[in-house]
This record gives structure tokens, C-alpha cells and sequence, in this order.
């Protein structure tokens, strides 16, 4: 897709506010003008404006805060993800239960908000709630796509689906192998292009790479480009992995600075099956213990799984050696069937 950038970017302005009123003009304004250096996510608990004042809560305790990486933005270490749950299953289908998911997520405290353009009606129901909060939250996208226009098409379907005119970080969803980084970043017809086009725009703060089956080629693209942050899976039973994320990415991350965001942490649940790990605390406290990582992304069937989760977060703290050792153990003999993910290209 081509086309002058100033108008390419009020095209996208426009449309939002045509669009049922989205925004206003002064809004709009008022968004663009805050893209210009980092906010550290207010962590104070707020209701949604479409939460009935009868629901209202007493302020939760504040979750950990860490600096993702070079973005020099503070997040809570725990982050909702937008797949595998409510929130991207079909409309009107899980629509009430995801709203109240992500109604309820943003009332304990979490800032960082995971979603990617081809999961389901996910951006669409993020942008439904977190629009009256913009400022106040960190929102990421994913696109699979690899070439510049294609790119660009897509990020303006995710903007709009998420009733937004910026992204705090736009991500190259699972690249998995070498001709997919050649592919983004090619300086002609690469959707790297895109991102810098977007970036000069202000259309996009920072960019991720993101995958879950060959650590080596996420490691090759932190040395091939800037990216500022990656997201990968970082559970209990990776370490026992020929090809582990965390010591196949994790060391060149921290020599980039990167920010590393965990996920599949829990690895869908399977860690918690009898005889490998208690729970979430185990889960979450291996994967925020390790050296750089900065947050994770953990989905929630429902509200109550979700205020477990945050619980958890709430209370942590980083595991001893003797402590990381001990889950690791418990791993060893079911790492394999934990590795499924491995698959998905």
C-alpha cells in the first residue's frame, strides 16, 4: 500500500472518529501528543466506565513493577494475554465473559494488555473496554504478515479494531525460521518497512519479534535488528529442551537490552497436572526469576482464574537457586509432552 504519510495517518485519525464517535479530534490530538516519550502505566485501580458503580471494589495491592528493557516503560510483571481464552473465541459466543475479563483486569492493576490481529474478536474487545483508559495502559499487537503493504493494511485493521491511533508495540508474530526474519527484513519490500514508516509516524512506539519454535532464529533476529522487545516461552520445563529459549535467547536479549516478555508459562495448564508443579506460584515464579525477564502475559478462562493470578503476582518475589532447582526437577520427566507448543509454526 502506498500513499502520502500525513494522510495515511489522518485517514486513520478520521475513520476512528467517524466510526461511532469514537474520538474526538482534541482526543486524537491529545493521544498522538502522548506518544512521544514513554509513560510509566498508572497503577492505581480504576473501574471501567461500563461497570455499574455497584460493582465497584476496594483498591487491590500493587503488583511488582520492572523497565521493559530499552522501552524504559515500567510494567506490572504480569500482562493479560488475548489468545486461548474468552476474549478470542467467536462473537457474542464468550463476549459478556471476556468483557468482564478485561473490565476486571484493568481494576486490579494490569497495564499490559497481549493481542494479535488474527485472534478472533480479541483486538475488538480490548478496544471495546480500554479505550476511556489509553493513556493508562500498554497495548500490543501481533501481525503474521511479512511484506511492507501487507503490513501496513493489517495495522490499520488492528488500530481500528482496537479504537486506537497508536500502538505502544507492534510485533512480528511467530517467526520461525530464517527466510521469515529475511522476509521482514528486507530493506525494500520488507514489513520492517512498515515499521519504520509507522515509527516516524508515530503510529507505532516499539517493535517486537515473538516465537515459540526455534529459539535460535528469534536469537538471530535480536542480532540482526534492534528490536526492542521479544516475547517468548519461558516455563519450568524448557530448561530440559535440546533447544532452550532460555539460554538460547535470554543472554543475547540482555546484551540488546531487550525487553523479554514470557509466555506459555504455565504451558496451557499441563505444568499443573498431579506430580509436576503445585501451581501458578511455581509457574510464575520461574519464569519471572529469570535473569531478564521483564514481565509475562498469562490468559484467564474467567474473572476468579484471573484474580488468582494476579494474587500471585502481587506476592512475588524472585525464587533462590535452591528453589528454581527444585521446580526443575520436577519437570524433567514430563518436558517433552510440555513442549507442544514447539510444533506450531
Amino acid at each position: 500500500m502506498t500513499g502520502n504519510k500525513t494522510t495515511r495517518r489522518n485517514f486513520l485519525i478520521t475513520s476512528m472518529a467517524v466510526a461511532g464517535g469514537i474520538v474526538g479530534t482534541s482526543a486524537c490530538q491529545e493521544l498522538t501528543n502522548t506518544t512521544e516519550s514513554p509513560e510509566h502505566p498508572s497503577s492505581t485501580a480504576q473501574t471501567s466506565q461500563n461497570q455499574p458503580a455497584s460493582a465497584s471494589r476496594q483498591p487491590e495491592a500493587k503488583m511488582p513493577q520492572r523497565v521493559l528493557g530499552r522501552t524504559g516503560v515500567s510494567l506490572p510483571i504480569l500482562g493479560l494475554g488475548g489468545s486461548a481464552s474468552p476474549l478470542s473465541r467467536p462473537p457474542k459466543e464468550q463476549e459478556d465473559k471476556s468483557i468482564a475479563i478485561i473490565e476486571r483486569a484493568f481494576e486490579l492493576g494490569i497495564r499490559y494488555f497481549d493481542t494479535a490481529a488474527n485472534y478472533g474478536s480479541s483486538e475488538e474487545r480490548l478496544g471495546k473496554v480500554l479505550r476511556p483508559h489509553r493513556k493508562e495502559v500498554f497495548l500490543a499487537t501481533k501481525s503474521n504478515v511479512r511484506d511492507r503493504d501487507g503490513a501496513w493494511r493489517e495495522l490499520e485493521q488492528s488500530l481500528k479494531r482496537l479504537k486506537t491511533d497508536y500502538l505502544d508495540l507492534w510485533q512480528f508474530h511467530s517467526v520461525s525460521y530464517d527466510w521469515n526474519l529475511d522476509a521482514i527484513l528486507n530493506t525494500k519490500h520488507g514489513a520492517i518497512r512498515a515499521v519504520q514508516e509507522a515509527k516516524e509516524q508515530k503510529i507505532v512506539r516499539f517493535v517486537g519479534i515473538t516465537g515459540h519454535h526455534d529459539p535460535t532464529i528469534i536469537a538471530e533476529g535480536l542480532r540482526r535488528y534492534p528490536f526492542d522487545t521479544a516475547l517468548i516461552p519461558i516455563n519450568a520445563a524448557d530448561k530440559h529442551n535440546p533447544k532452550p529459549f532460555i539460554t538460547k535467547v535470554l543472554p543475547v536479549a540482555q546484551q540488546k537490552n531487550t525487553g523479554i516478555i514470557a509466555m506459555k508459562v504455565p504451558a496451557y495448564g499441563r505444568l499443573f497436572k498431579p506430580g509436576v508443579l503445585e501451581g501458578m506460584h511455581q509457574a510464575m515464579g520461574y519464569a519471572l526469576s529469570q535473569s531478564g525477564v521483564h514481565c509475562c502475559i498469562i490468559a484467564a478462562e474467567d474473572v476468579a482464574l484471573l484474580e488468582q493470578n494476579v494474587r500471585v503476582a502481587q506476592a512475588f518475589q524472585t525464587l533462590s537457586n535452591d528453589e528454581i532447582s527444585a521446580i526443575e526437577q520436577r519437570t524433567a520427566a514430563v518436558w517433552q509432552e510440555n513442549s507442544f507448543f514447539r510444533e506450531w509454526a
